[in-house]
């Protein structure tokens, strides 16, 4: 394998975001966002969004974005190459760590830790969420629908998923 491959450029890339992706993959969707539209070029917006769609409405784990970029760039084999490099070095970090982090499970530096990682994710997945809408909305009736549904989900207790309903339907209609 050649270092420009893109299988070699897939395992390097997402080996190295699994170790910092604080929150989970949906934290890390700005870089990835970064990195397979802008920087690389293995997609476009569009594409990026609608993978990212997939692997939502797909059952399983939130890292299924990675496989669908993997499978976009280099079909199967990166499909498998960029879902394993993503998974297996925090796989093997926290098999590793499991044992201290319990054994200090009263220390305050881990409590102190802990706490500090709540707000950090949190930051991560809302900075997510804006690359994403700044992605998809390329119109002003897709931004009005993304404020609309931002504030319902904050201000009230109906579920957005009446409004992601809504939302598809109006897309499918042509209207967005």
């Amino acid at each position: 394998m050649n270092d420009d491959s893109p299988l070699t450029a897939l395992a390097s890339y997402f080996a190295l975001l699994s170790l910092f992706a604080i929150g989970g993959a949906v934290a890390a969707i700005p870089e990835m966002h970064r990195v397979a539209v802008d920087a690389m070029h293995w997609m476009n917006d569009r594409q990026f969004t609608d993978s990212f769609a997939i692997a939502q409405l797909s059952p399983g784990p939130n890292v299924m974005i990675v496989t669908l970029i993997g499978y976009h760039v280099a079909g199967f084999a990166g499909a498998a190459v960029a879902t394993a490099a993503m998974c297996g070095p925090t796989c093997i970090v926290a098999y590793f760590a499991a044992h201290t982090w319990n054994r200090f499970k009263m220390a305050r530096w881990r409590i102190a830790l802990q706490a500090a990682l709540v707000p950090v994710s949190l930051g991560l997945i809302g900075a997510s969420a804006f690359v994403l809408a700044r992605a998809a909305d390329k119109t002003i009736a897709a931004g009005v629908i993304t404020v609309a549904t931002v504030v319902v989900a904050v201000f009230t207790r109906i579920s957005p998923l009446w409004l992601f309903a809504a939302a598809g339907l109006l897309g499918m209609t042509g209207w967005l």
